[in-house]
This record gives C-alpha cells, sequence and structure tokens, in this order.
C-alpha cells in the first residue's frame, strides 16, 4: 500500500521513478519509506525529501547537479534522513541543522564554517552529520599527532583539524562517523602514551650513578628511527631522598629498565670504596672542608654490610686534587651515597652580578680679599698680615730707582816742577736693581695699587678665587655571587716611615711605604630570595693635599670613604651618600675706631671671605647574571658602546694625518645558530591560510 506523500512525489516528476511505500503496522503507525531516484535534479531530491519528512529545506544557490540513487530496502523517518545525509554527501553537500528546526543544504568544504553542532561524549552525532568535537589528549602531545591526523582527513568534504597547544586538545570539524573515528584513533594513542611508573628502591648502588650508566646503556642500543621514539625509551628520575629510581615508558621498555636497574644493585665485592668526582663548579679545596664536617656526623651510621663483617673499617678519607679539581674519597657505599648527594647540592653554577657604580665627587671654593694699607715716613706702617708688606714694597721700590753718583775733582802737584793740575771727572748714573721688586710682586694675586705722595704711601690689593672639582669614575664589576670584588684606580705615594744613620753618617738609609690613593670600591653582592640583592659596600676617594704632592715627609692625605650594607631589587638603582661638608670663613682685619668708620672705615679694614662645599655621590645598579644569555647581552652593550666611540673618533679623523684611520673594535659576531634563525626569517616567505585545510 503506497502513502499519499509518496505517491504526489512521483506524480511531480516527469522523468524520476519514485516509489514511496508506507505500511502501516498493525503495532504502530509509524511511516516506512523506500525510494529509487534516476536521473533526478538534487534540487527535486530535496524538496521530496523535506515534504516526506516535512522539514523546511533552504537550499544554498551553488547546489545543482542530478543524482542516481536506487534503494531496496524501507527506511523509517530517522533512517530516511539519515539516507538522505548520505546521498549528499556523495555528491559533496552538507546539511546543517538550525536551533529553529530548519535545515540548510550547503557545499560540504563550507560546513566548518557554519553554526554546526558541537558534540561530545554523550551525543557523539553519527553518519553523515556535520559536527565539531573537542577532544582532550592527556599523554600525547597534540602538536606531534595533529599532522598524522591531516593525513587521514578529508579536508575538501569539510573535515578539518585545529590543535590548541596550551591546553593539549583537538577541535575536529567533520562528519559525524569520520569524527568518531578520529576520536577512537585518538583515544588508543593517547592510551599508548599513558606511561605507568615503576620504583625500585635501591640497596647497595647510588641511584644517580645508577640512572646515568642505565641511561648511557639504552641511549647506546637505540640506534636508527628506534632512537628517536621516545616510548621505546623508558625515562629514569633518580630519588635521592630515599636512594630509588623512578621508571616511566612504554610497558616492556619499563620492565626491560627495571630489570637492569636491579641486577646493577649488586652488594660490592670489598667494603671499601673509592672514587674520583670531578667537579664542574665549586672548587676541590672548599668542599674537603665542607666534606671533613660532614664525614664526622656520618662515621657513627651503621651500614647493613657491616652485619657481615663486624671489623669493616669505618674511616673516612677525602682528598683534594688541585689540578684536575677533583675530590677523592674513600668510604663505605653508604657514607659514599650521603656525601654524594651532598657534594651535588655544593657543586652547582653561582649566579653572578654585575655591579655598575657611578661615583662623583663635587667640590667647590670661592674666597675674595680686600685690603688697603698705608705707610709714612713720620707716622709709622698700617700693616695687614693678608696682603703684601707695604714696608717690603718701599724697599724693593728704593731698589729698583737709579741712583746719581756726583762729579769730582783731584789736584796733583809734580814734585819735579811744582806744577800743580786739577782732574775733575763728571756725575755718573746706575740702575736700579728690581729683583727684589719682582721677587715680591710675583707672589701677589689679584689687583695691587697704590701711590707715594711726599711722605705718604698708600697699597690697595684685592682679589677674586673660584675653585672646583668633579671626579667622576665609573666601575663595572663583575663577580661571583657572595664573593668580595675590588675596583681600584689611582696612584701609590711614598711615604717615609723610619730613617737611620750611623755615627759617622755612613750608612744611612729610609724606610718608605707606598700608600694607595685614588678611587676604590669593594663590594660584596648576596642574591638573596627572589631577585633581591644585598650589598655590602666599602668606597673610598682619596688624594694627597696640594702643595704636598713632592714631598716624602709630612705628606696630608685627603679622604672621603662610604662603608654600608644596602638591599637593592635587581636592575634597581640605589643612591649612596651625599653632603660632605660645607665650610663658611670670614676674616677681617681694622684698625681700631678708624675701621668702624662708615664708608671711609674700608680704608682701614682687610677683609677675607671664603666659603668650600664638598659633595660625594655613589649610585649602585646590580644586575644579577643566571645564564650565558645575560652575561652575553651585558657585555655586547659594553662592547658596542665602546665601539661606537671609536667610530665617532674615527669618522672625525686624525689631525695632519688624513690618510690614516683610527683604530676599531671588531663587531660582535652572533652564534651560528642564531645567525641561521635570523637568515631564514629573513628568506622565507609569507605563510598564505588556506581556508579549505
Amino acid at each position: 500500500m503506497l502513502g499519499t506523500r509518496g505517491f504526489i512525489a512521483s506524480c511531480q516528476q516527469a522523468v524520476t521513478i519514485l516509489s514511496v511505500g508506507c505500511l502501516l503496522s498493525t503495532a504502530s503507525w509509524a511511516a516506512q519509506y523506500s525510494a529509487s531516484f534516476k536521473g533526478t535534479d538534487i534540487n527535486e531530491f530535496i524538496n521530496t525529501v523535506g515534504k516526506s519528512l516535512n522539514k523546511t529545506i533552504i537550499i544554498e544557490p551553488n547546489v545543482r547537479g542530478k543524482i542516481n540513487v536506487r534503494s531496496y530496502q524501507t527506511f523509517n523517518d530517522e533512517q530516511y534522513f539519515q539516507f538522505f545525509l548520505n546521498v549528499l554527501e556523495v555528491y559533496g553537500y552538507a546539511v546543517v541543522n538550525m536551533d529553529n528546526g530548519i535545515i540548510k543544504v550547503i557545499k560540504g568544504k563550507d560546513a566548518k564554517l557554519a553554526p554546526i553542532a558541537v558534540a561530545d561524549e554523550n551525543s557523539p552525532g553519527y553518519g553523515d552529520e556535520m559536527v565539531t568535537r573537542i577532544v582532550p589528549v592527556y599523554n600525547v602531545p597534540v602538536r606531534e599527532l595533529v599532522p598524522i591526523l591531516r593525513q587521514i582527513t578529508d579536508n575538501a568534504r569539510g573535515g578539518n583539524i585545529v590543535s590548541h597547544d596550551a591546553s593539549n586538545v583537538i577541535m575536529l570539524t567533520g562528519r559525524a562517523a569520520a569524527v568518531n573515528r578520529i576520536v577512537e584513533l585518538v583515544r588508543r594513542v593517547d592510551k599508548q602514551g599513558d606511561q605507568e611508573v615503576s620504583i625500585v628502591t635501591l640497596k647497595h648502588a647510588s641511584a644517580p650513578e645508577l640512572v646515568r650508566i642505565v641511561e648511557s646503556i639504552l641511549s647506546s642500543a637505540k640506534t636508527g628511527k628506534a632512537a628517536a621514539s621516545s616510548q621505546l625509551r623508558p625515562k629514569l628520575v633518580a630519588d635521592e631522598r630515599t636512594n630509588s629510581v623512578v621508571i616511566s615508558g612504554e610497558k616492556r621498555a619499563r620492565i626491560r629498565a627495571v630489570s637492569l636497574v636491579r641486577r646493577l644493585d649488586n652488594e660490592q665485592e670489598s667494603t671499601g670504596n673509592t672514587k674520583v668526582i670531578h667537579l664542574k663548579y665549586a672548587q676541590a679545596t672548599d668542599i674537603v672542608k665542607v666534606l671533613t664536617g660532614v664525614a664526622k656526623n656520618l662515621q657513627p651510621t651503621t651500614s647493613k654490610s657491616k652485619a657481615k663483617s663486624t671489623t669493616s673499617n669505618r674511616e673516612i678519607n677525602i682528598q683534594a686534587h688541585e689540578d684536575t679539581n677533583s675530590l677523592v674519597i674513600t668510604a663505605q657505599p653508604d657514607t659514599m651515597r650521603s656525601l654524594e648527594g651532598v657534594i651535588r647540592q655544593l657543586d652547582f653554577r653561582r649566579a653572578q652580578i654585575n655591579v655598575e657604580a657611578i661615583i662623583v665627587e663635587i667640590a667647590e671654593g670661592d674666597g675674595i680679599d680686600l685690603g688697603v694699607q698705608w705707610a709714612s715716613a713720620d707716622a709709622g706702617v698700617i700693616q695687614f698680615s693678608n696682603g703684601a708688606s707695604i714696608s717690603s714694597l718701599a724697599g724693593a721700590a728704593a731698589d729698583a730707582r737709579e741712583t746719581t753718583t756726583a762729579g769730582t775733582s783731584v789736584t796733583t802737584v809734580n814734585a819735579t816742577t811744582g806744577i800743580t793740575s786739577t782732574t775733575t771727572t763728571g756725575a755718573t748714573t746706575s740702575g736700579g736693581d728690581y729683583s727684589t721688586l719682582a721677587s715680591l710682586l710675583s707672589g701677589v694675586s689679584g689687583a695691587m695699587t697704590g701711590f707715594v705722595a711726599g711722605d705718604w704711601a698708600m697699597v690697595l690689593q684685592a682679589v677674586s678665587a673660584s675653585s672646583s672639582s668633579n671626579i667622576l669614575a665609573t666601575p663595572n664589576i663583575t663577580t661571583l655571587d657572595n664573593q668580595e670584588a675590588t675596583f681600584v684606580v689611582g696612584e701609590e705615594v711614598p711615604v717615609i716611615t723610619g730613617s737611620a744613620a750611623s755615627s759617622n753618617n755612613t750608612n744611612p738609609f729610609q724606610t718608605i711605604e707606598r700608600k694607595e690613593v685614588g678611587i676604590k670600591l669593594t663590594v660584596t653582592p648576596q642574591i638573596n630570595e627572589g631577585n633581591a640583592v644585598q650589598l655590602k659596600i666599602e668606597q673610598e676617594v682619596s688624594g694627597v693635599k696640594s702643595g704636598t704632592a713632592g714631598a716624602a715627609v709630612d705628606v696630608i692625605f685627603s679622604k672621603r670613604s662610604v662603608s654600608t650594607t644596602v638591599m637593592v631589587d635587581d636592575g634597581q638603582i640605589v643612591v649612596i651618600g651625599g653632603l660632605i661638608d660645607e665650610d663658611v670663613q670670614q676674616v677681617e682685619s681694622k684698625v681700631p675706631l678708624l675701621g668702624d668708620i662708615p664708608i671711609l672705615g674700608h680704608l682701614f679694614r682687610s677683609t677675607q671671605s671664603s666659603t668650600t662645599k664638598r659633595n660625594l655621590m655613589i649610585f649602585i645598579k646590580p644586575t644579577i647574571i643566571r645564564d650565558a644569555a645575560t652575561m652575553s647581552q651585558l657585555s655586547s652593550r659594553k662592547y658596542n658602546a665602546i665601539r661606537a666611540q671609536q667610530l665617532a673618533e674615527r669618522e672625525n679623523g686624525i689631525a695632519l694625518m688624513p690618510y690614516t684611520q683610527a683604530p676599531v673594535l671588531e663587531p660582535v659576531e652572533l652564534p651560528k645558530s642564531l645567525q641561521d634563525y635570523i637568515k631564514a626569517q629573513k628568506t622565507a616567505p609569507p605563510q598564505k591560510i588556506n581556508h579549505d585545510e
């Protein structure tokens, strides 16, 4: 008995032979469909199914073509809809079920961008229904699994696979049957990656040493493609606390490793044990001191082997071989394991600290003198100690004057003839002596003037002085954590500390000590928890007072020093120091009563004023260096700064030597691996996004 809907559909198709049967069962009234389509337009096929299932279907304009399908069985509603999906999948189309019950028919390759249903474990979907599913992976990295799965995915028919490395999940889009198949493959692969763990507690051997031996054996046994598979090689980790070996991996590989570990864990033939341990970072002589103290506490410990031999020798011998920086230890196996654990904790790469400092000392001084001095042949002299001596000036001026000697007449009588004759000489003038005046004026500072009127003389002297100094140093020190570093830039000044002479002065001698002066910086950094650095700083700026540098006796040294301990974060700047002293002095000499007269009193006064200020500032910046990359970055920065200065000097050229170039440091070369990476980035073509994948 044919159903009414099947009959109407068969009448609407001129070329198509359609027979749809609706069978009424005594148990239920569910519709049954049997259909055959030959050379039928796909749009007519879609309309027929929509009417049969009473569904609203929207067809994309690009959906066209003819289909040929023959069915020899009957379907219920659900089976008939799956038959509909199968036919569309064969011809490259897909169905999108909307939330409002409407169905859209689009091209299969565009279905992954449509709002298709998100499937899960409870509703995975089946058949050719388009679904999206998120699959978590627990034991295998998705970045390695996705390229393999893409090889079995038909991207042209709407399939797509995307991975999210951060959460280690795979997002699948495609036909439900294909998606469920991929999900099952992922589960099986992920199950193989679920590696169990075996723990082997050692009785005699040392866990770290045994792990090293077993890994060496396993790595040498794997060759070719097997060596590249992490599944075929178990992972071994030493637990020093319990002296155990933790083994994880594929079951057969894990069993093989467990068997090898147990076979190697045998008691040594002799109770004594001697090992040579090569240190990587620590100093052997320093480690010996620590191990000797630890060994004293380990000696009373009884070992398992002592139960067999009560006369076993428990003495421990630890020696350092400085040439190879190695330790030679003789001890029982259990004691040896304890000492090896201590050595591993101490022999590590210590962090370094780069300490950049800026030391600035600024000294400023100003002074001014103004004095008037009087002299009179009758009234005396007004003399101040801070000016040139007017009495000395008078004497020097008198010496510098020209002197005239008057002419003389000499009368002589000839004894023979008795004739008298007279000889007359003229007046002579001689130049003055300027040596005294020149010596006196050489010590005059500023301007000096004066006048002489009759018996009175006056000298006016005025001088203004200003001095400043700026000492700048930028020491840069790199040292190990908790290791003292010293930076010194200066000179060694000889100072006589003693002298002796014999009775006849035939063998005199002197003892001389050389004292360092200049800029000194001593820093002891210590890295605390996190990135905080504790700095123990001792800084000194010293020098020889002017006027005493050439003397070996009574040398006066100036010294400014700072000693402190500060805490600063990595890369931060801390300032130490400040104003040292500020001195203001004013000295006034005057004639009583006369010096107090307003305005005119300056003619009877001598005034001297001076100010001195010194300021010492220290800026410290520590940088923690934990790896070679940070060290290379700091070194390259300083190196390039010096090279930039040399390049600037080369551009300016050398005066009077136009064909000579100033030397320049060679540029720093990057590691070959980094050069290859940069080169690959420059030559790589821009990536294109293929939406069909």
